[in-house]
């Protein structure tokens, strides 16, 4: 059923039909000539016939018409019906004869034989008798279909061309064209034997034409598969011969062709796969048609889903271009993807694919992680800031003291320059401070920053530590201890964490009411010694705990600028535990006071030296 279908939709029909197609139209318009002009010629000789019959009939009856009669002679009527019966034929139907009067002399039908004698009232006779026309028409019956050529022609005197009577005449012009369909029904079998034997003809003529256009099709599906194997077969040096050898051609070239594709896409495929920026590609009416994997997960949706969806809602670039023409005069856009307290901000560069004509032909963009950087430019910024206004707050303190003392004679006041100086002295300490902080923070931020690392007992040296803030306490504070009764060995630098636990317990000493506690606890773990540093202070929110590490932060920025703290204690704090391997963290409740934990790598016990 399926090769029938084929049959009926292939190249080989439309040429069969085609060639008998054209034989039927030669046929046709050469059968419809012919058959137009034998049409005409025997309806020509026909009425040529009857005419020449009229003529002769009518030369007789004006004979008889015009004779002058004995009483030994045949009487008018014998005389007129014996010469219209000479003439009756079977082309000739009726015949009359019509004297002046308009009376029936004689006719050769059967039917109107009672109408002898009669006065007649057809309109040819009276046009004939009257005005002598002679009229010839073909009359056609409906009800038989049949054809009739009418002559009424006026009857003369012979000597005095006075009208003596009429002829009538009906001759049946069905023997034309009965032998007009005889003739047509002989062609309308030679053309039906004509277009059998031009379709076997053409059948075989097209098989010869389609073969080779047959196999370049299946070889063309072939190709369509990645088959470049096969070859189509050559039957000839024409046309088609030459087509089955360009054919061959093209299938080695596309072979070559796809082959060097294939390599370029693998090669692209794997560029893109491991890429660690976004790739996203349009088409030129902005919508995707690529994106790789590292793409997919920035934006968090698979290729699948955005798919044929216009670039500017995919990443919601609407709030910075209204059209996608404009992406052309942007050189890079910040797009923020954060959701909730996860930050996410992705730079998007965008050029333009052009296709040979250098006509714009799509948009390709590549989208990066920027959220660590933007996050490194804003805390620079804000390092730079901080900077400015903490060494600026004192330089402005210590400018005013001292402008005041050298206006009129402060400085001679015993009492008030002591103050303005004791001012200067402590701003001046404050600067000291920060800028030391500042190199040290700028120290360990060099990659050649080296601890001095050695095996110290840290129970012991917890100890001292302790030891040494408990002599300097106010009387209103208590400083306790809870430490392990074990040995236990750390491999750190010794003066780098006495400044951690300085800027820790000095911070809990600092913000603890009067009266209050601050407890210093170590906890030994399986690999690892915990150092936790708790006060009875106001406490820190919730929310600020992470950022307490963070340069510069403060939470109570007056209290803490009035007990000379710079901001950078614990930020300090923790790049030092950091340095060693170790981790630093907060836990706090607003009026419950705050705990500061540290944890270092406990020595191996077998371990003699590390570096």
């Amino acid at each position: 059923m399926n090769k029938l279908l084929g049959f009926f939709k292939s190249i080989q029909l439309k040429f069969i039909i085609i060639y008998i197609l054209l034989l039927l139209i030669a046929i046709q318009v050469i059968g419809a000539y012919f058959a137009r002009q034998l049409e005409t010629q025997l309806l020509e000789n026909f009425t040529e016939s009857i005419n020449d019959r009229v003529q002769l009939l009518n030369y007789n009856l004006e004979q008889s018409l015009s004779a002058e009669r004995d009483e030994d002679d045949p009487d008018l009527e014998q005389d007129v019906r014996s010469i219209i019966y000479d003439f009756d034929s079977d082309d000739i139907t009726e015949i009359q004869v019509i004297d002046s009067n308009s009376r029936v002399l004689g006719t050769t039908s059967q039917f109107d034989q009672d109408n002898i004698g009669n006065r007649t009232t057809e309109l040819r006779i009276q046009r004939a008798l009257s005005a002598g026309n002679r009229e010839e028409n073909v009359v056609y019956n409906p009800q038989n279909g049949h054809r009739t050529l009418v002559i009424s022609t006026p009857v003369y005197h012979i000597e005095t061309d006075d009208i003596m009577g009429a002829l009538y005449l009906e001759a049946s012009m069905e023997g034309v064209y009965s032998q007009l369909q005889d003739i047509n029904r002989i062609f309308a079998n030679g053309t039906a034997l004509a277009i059998t034997v031009s379709a076997l003809l053409g059948i075989l003529v097209a098989r010869t034409i389609t073969k080779p256009i047959t196999e370049m099709r299946k070889q063309a599906k072939y190709m369509a598969t990645g088959d470049f194997s096969k070859k189509v077969n050559i039957y000839g040096e024409d046309e088609i011969g030459q087509l089955a050898v360009s054919f061959n051609e093209l299938n080695d070239q596309l072979q070559l062709a796809q082959a060097t594709t294939e390599g370029e896409r693998r090669k692209l495929s794997s560029v893109l796969s491991n890429m660690n920026d976004g790739v996203i590609a349009t088409d030129e009416y902005g919508d995707i048609i690529l994106m790789n994997e590292p793409a997919s997960k920035l934006i968090g949706k698979h290729y699948i889903e955005v798919q044929g969806q216009p670039l500017l809602d995919v990443l919601g670039l609407h709030s910075h271009v209204n059209s996608l023409e404009e992406i052309n005069e942007i050189d890079r856009i910040i797009i923020d993807f954060s959701e909730g307290d996860e930050q996410l901000l992705l730079k998007a560069n965008f050029s333009v694919i052009q296709d040979d004509n250098d006509e714009m032909n799509g948009f390709l963009t590549v989208l990066s992680d920027v959220t660590e950087e933007e996050k490194i430019e804003r805390e620079r910024r804000e390092f730079v800031a901080n900077v400015s206004h903490e060494l600026r707050t004192p330089l402005t303190t210590m400018r005013s003291y001292l402008e005041a003392l050298t206006d009129g004679n402060t400085w001679q006041d015993e009492t008030i320059a002591p103050k303005f100086l004791n001012v200067v002295q402590n701003e001046s300490e404050r600067m000291i401070r920060l800028v030391n902080d500042l190199l040290q923070l700028s120290k360990m931020d060099n990659k050649d920053y080296r601890l001095e690392k050695s095996r110290v007992e840290y129970i012991d040296y917890i100890d001292q530590v302790i030891d040494r803030f408990s002599l300097n306490l106010k009387d209103e504070l208590m400083l306790t201890r809870s430490l392990p009764q074990d040995v236990c060995y750390v491999w750190m630098d010794q003066d780098k964490l006495t400044q951690v636990l300085d800027n820790i317990i000095s911070n809990a000493i600092k913000y603890s009411p009067e009266g209050g506690e601050i407890n210093v606890t170590v906890v030994k773990n399986r690999h690892q010694i915990l150092t936790k540093v708790s006060d009875e202070g106001v406490g820190i929110p919730e929310e600020n705990l992470e950022k307490i590490f963070e340069r510069f932060y403060r939470v109570d920025k007056a209290r803490t600028r009035q007990l000379g703290g710079t901001g950078l204690g614990l930020a300090i704090a923790k790049e030092l535990i950091e340095a060693h391997d170790g981790k630093i963290w907060a836990e706090s409740r607003e009026g419950k006071g705050t705990t500061i934990s540290f944890s270092l790598p406990l020595m191996r016990k077998k371990r003699g030296h590390q570096s």
